[in-house]
């Protein structure tokens, strides 16, 4: 049922077709995307907050509260996209990307607590219960939550989407959840109305549960990039478009990995090549293609190997020999 609800919200879709090619671009493109998602979140929760103190919801208290943690998630993965500027050295050879799924771990906790805080809210109303004042306002400040986090939601998505990086996609994710929980605030209000007070806390405490059932699935995504996972239509592509090349007899160990939001890897071909010189050209022209089925891609290797070799460690390990004088 998550893994319907996190599909229905969060549709599939691979994650690098419609990347940008360019380091630099993509990341000032993430700190585009977060600033503009940033200065909206905090005026929708600024707004919120203001009804709050008008009606003395705590389910638009939940809402408030995890609305200003997601604006404020912003920050570490804006630190993260400039540190994923920095170019690699002695210390950190593949670079600073890793940062940016640090980051990703991180607003998946701020987010839980903000959960459990809206939690304790929802059962303190649930021991003192207190009246909730102008329910038409609620409804108003429910629909204006649910229309900031879902520009929001759309943005970030899109644009996490285009550079290929998880955490951004993520912090869009949470931006449409909190979209829907505004909505459940509506119903709240909805519930007042009609007279049944308990309405209120308890959608408030709805809220907070919802929000750490369907945070498993960001918590699987970033964790998955943590680990070195890819979607395996990826490595499908990489091999569809090395076998278009002319000399290739097979594709053998793609292997990919992300780095914050832009992949490295390499593969291993079999070719029918003379000598080492052609085989390098047969590599060179394998990697290219690689390259223009993987706009997100920094760097690919690919070793070249004689048709039905077997590799071992050994002087020459490309079976070549020396090139021809």
């Amino acid at each position: 049922m998550k893994g319907f609800l996190y599909d229905l919200l969060v549709p599939h879709t691979h994650d690098s077709a419609d990347s940008i090619d360019d380091a630099m671009e993509a990341s000032t493109a993430g700190v585009r995307a977060l600033k503009i998602s940033m200065f909206v979140l905090l005026g929708t929760t600024i707004l919120q907050a203001a009804f709050v103190a008008l009606t003395g919801s705590v389910a638009l208290l939940a809402d408030t509260i995890h609305n200003f943690a997601d604006a404020l998630t912003a920050v570490p993965l804006w630190i993260a996209f400039v540190l994923g500027r920095r170019v690699a050295n002695r210390r950190y050879t593949y670079g600073y990307g890793r940062a940016e799924d640090l980051a990703g771990m991180f607003i998946v906790l701020v987010v839980a607590l903000s959960a459990v805080v809206a939690g304790v809210e929802a059962v303190d109303r649930f021991i003192h219960p207190r009246p909730v004042d102008n329910a038409g306002w609620l409804i108003a400040a429910g629909l204006i939550g649910f229309a900031g986090n879902e520009l929001v939601a759309i943005y970030r998505i899109r644009v996490g989407r285009r550079i290929g990086s998880a955490a951004l996609v993520a912090d869009g994710v949470h931006a449409r959840l909190d979209g829907f929980t505004s909505l459940s605030v509506v119903l709240g209000a909805i519930g007042v109305l009609l007279g049944f007070p308990l309405a209120d806390p308890i959608i408030g405490l709805l809220i907070a549960i919802s929000i750490l059932l369907l945070l498993w699935g960001t918590v699987k995504s970033i964790g998955a990039r943590l680990m070195d996972a890819v979607d395996p239509a990826l490595v499908e592509r990489v091999e569809h478009a090395i076998e278009r090349v002319d000399g290739v007899s097979a594709v053998r160990d793609v292997r990919l990995r992300w780095i914050g939001h832009r992949l490295t890897g390499s593969a291993t071909i079999e070719v029918a090549a003379a000598d080492l010189h052609d085989a390098d050209h047969t590599a060179d022209h394998a990697e290219e293609h690689v390259r223009e089925a993987l706009r997100t891609l920094d760097s690919f290797t690919v070793t070249p190997v004689p048709a039905g070799h077997a590799r071992r460690d050994t002087l020459d390990p490309t079976g070549f020999g020396a090139p021809a004088p």
